[in-house]
């Protein structure tokens, strides 16, 4: 009999490739004492580590280590658990990984077909059992995967506050207010022949704006929380010799670019991510744009575009002793206009006057003034660039998000516009209102998967890595 994918007992290893102390084999399916007896040669206790030898198919110790196992329902998956701790070299877990494909055959060819399906899992698989079996939402799913990539101390606490059902509980919220208030209208519509009125008894215009406040405040929050995640892409542009790599040495606080008096020193595309306030700022330096005949500074003038076309913000950084110079001048404002050409209207360019430490000349008001050399400034551009990412200092309670969670709840939001329009009118759009409540309720239910399609489940756990 051939089991559905999902029901598959599956194994991997569950820690990184390379050299460790400790590595883990994980196994996770249905009745596993049987696969337990072959590898460790004993029954384990539940939720106890046990110091055993891993054994091959002769009876010969792979290796020794700690065998922990969790039956079902109380495990990670939902599923009988077992996880071998050994030490972590790549041969021996390759070893013991293959040992427990061989022993599910052996256990088949003996009659015992509990594990004849036995197969390596999936990216992201063992974390997709968990939500298929209840263990885990969507969201909490996705916040183990923020949890492992966080590149800052915010951005694995907000994944730990998802991860722990924050966000989930935020969502529920929402969702039972969302239900109570269909029930109001769709009693309404079911009873028409009634005298009373249940809307207005009910407030349902008080509860329908209390609600769509409550979407906005967790949107807020959404929007952080894919900040504290992904970071914005920042680039740094600007005339040949403008100090775009000494920029980028300050603010990340080393000396990755080369510097030197010589235009075009740098050819290619520098970067860095830099964290302000644990919001994760991918810098990159470009080659000076202008007119050259070098052929390979043109291949780098023309990535430094390509650059520019996919940032979320730009820093045009101009050269404050060159400010009287007529030429520079004019080579400005047709970079200037090329940007406004070419970048989209939501990408932001912020103006930036370097080396304010060797002229005593005035920038324009608009932009900051700063000295890559000597760090004045430098503050005052790291604030600025937290404003042009959206960040609010000080923020309580973020948790992380994705893209596709702000998307969900920007829908809703625009279905309980709807509804307050439909409410306005009252007998007449009933039933549109009442379908643009049960679209508002679908949107927030694709956050934590109560609503979902099993492409997207695709799309979610393949990102995840082998073992989670």
């Amino acid at each position: 009999m051939t089991l559905p994918r999902h029901q598959d007992p599956i194994v991997a290893i569950a820690t990184a490739p390379g050299r460790g102390a400790v590595g883990i084999v994980r196994v996770s399916g249905c009745a596993l004492q049987d696969l337990m007896h072959a590898l460790c040669g004993k029954a384990l206790q539940p939720r106890e580590a046990t110091y055993t030898g891993f054994l091959d198919g002769q009876g010969v110790a792979i290796d020794h280590g700690l065998a922990l196992y969790f039956p079902a329902p109380h495990s990670f998956t939902g599923e009988d658990v077992l996880e071998l701790q050994a030490h972590g070299g790549p041969v021996v877990l390759q070893l013991l990984l293959a040992r427990c494909l061989e022993a599910a055959a052996q256990l088949m060819a003996n009659g015992q077909p509990t594990l004849a399906h036995l197969r390596l899992a999936l990216p992201g698989e063992f974390s997709e059992r968990a939500f298929l079996n209840d263990k885990i939402d969507l969201a909490q799913a996705e916040a183990i995967a923020d949890l492992i990539d966080a590149s800052t101390e915010a951005a694995a606490r907000s994944a730990s506050r998802s991860l722990s059902g924050a966000f989930s509980h935020e969502i529920h919220q929402l969702r039972d207010a969302l239900i109570h208030l269909r029930m109001l209208v769709e009693a309404t519509l079911d009873f028409p022949e009634e005298e009373i009125d249940f809307l207005r008894k009910a407030d349902a215009q008080g509860q329908l704006s209390k609600l769509q406040q409550s979407v906005s405040l967790v949107l807020s929050k959404a929007r952080q929380g894919a900040l504290l995640r992904e970071g914005i892409k920042v680039v740094i542009a600007g005339q040949p010799n403008a100090g775009k790599s000494s920029l980028l040495n300050a603010l990340a606080g080393a000396e990755l670019a080369i510097v030197t008096a010589v235009p075009g020193t740098t050819r290619d595309k520098v970067q860095q991510t830099i964290q302000i306030e644990g919001v994760p700022l991918h810098v990159i330096d470009t080659a000076g744009l202008r007119d050259s005949d070098d052929e390979v500074e043109k291949i780098g003038i023309e990535r430094a575009w390509h650059a520019i076309g996919e940032a979320d913000a730009v820093l045009f950084l101009h050269d404050l002793t060159r400010l009287n110079a007529p030429e520079y001048v004019a080579s400005d404002a047709d970079i200037a206009k090329a940007m406004t050409q070419k970048l989209p209207q939501q990408v932001t360019v912020l103006d930036v006057w370097n080396k304010a430490d060797a002229t005593s000349a005035e920038a324009p008001a608009q932009g900051v003034v700063l000295s890559a050399k000597n760090g004045t400034g430098l503050e005052t551009l790291r604030h600025r660039l937290l404003m042009l990412a959206g960040w609010q200092p000080g923020a309580e309670g973020i948790f992380t998000a994705r893209s596709r969670h702000i998307q969900a709840l920007r829908q809703a939001q625009g279905h309980l516009e709807m509804s307050a329009q439909h409410l306005a009118l009252q007998a007449q759009a009933l039933d549109l209102l009442a379908e643009e409540l049960r679209l508002a309720q679908n949107a927030m239910s694709e956050i934590t998967g109560e609503f979902t399609s099993d492409d997207l489940l695709g799309v979610i756990f393949s990102s995840f890595c082998i073992g989670k």
